[in-house]
């Protein structure tokens, strides 16, 4: 048997505002939109294949009640400083800004959506 995670749905208040962040600020590209009773969808993929799907439930007004269940999303990147600087411009939240972490050989920052939600941002580098 041959398992494999595909991608995440998260919940948003504005779909076209979390669409054009997640399309131009964070660079991932919308494979397609979704129209299903009471829910407008839009699903956008990464340089990998993995995909992240933004759903607007049509009847809910509001932010996001996030709980305590998702703490964080990761994002690759082979910039991730320039990448930390394009998503604060777009309106991003800081959360930490890009530090290099010797021990596992990556640099991270970390940003919240406009849903904020926690994104961390991963630059890795060979070792």
């Amino acid at each position: 048997m041959i398992t494999s995670l595909d991608q995440f749905c998260i919940n948003v208040s504005d779909l076209e505002r979390a669409v054009r962040f997640y399309e131009q600020a964070l660079g991932l590209a919308v494979t397609h939109r979704i129209e299903i009773p009471g829910v407008s969808e839009v699903v956008l993929a990464g340089a990998g294949g993995s995909r992240i799907q933004l759903a607007r439930h049509h009847d809910h007004e509001g932010a996001i009640d996030h709980g305590n269940a998702l703490w964080k999303l990761y994002l690759n990147t082979d910039d991730c400083a320039g990448l930390y600087a394009r998503a604060i411009e777009a309106g991003a939240e800081a959360v930490s800004p890009p530090q290099l972490l010797a021990q596992w050989q990556v640099t991270a920052a970390f940003i919240k959506d406009p849903d904020g939600y926690q994104i961390e941002i991963i630059q890795q580098h060979s070792g």
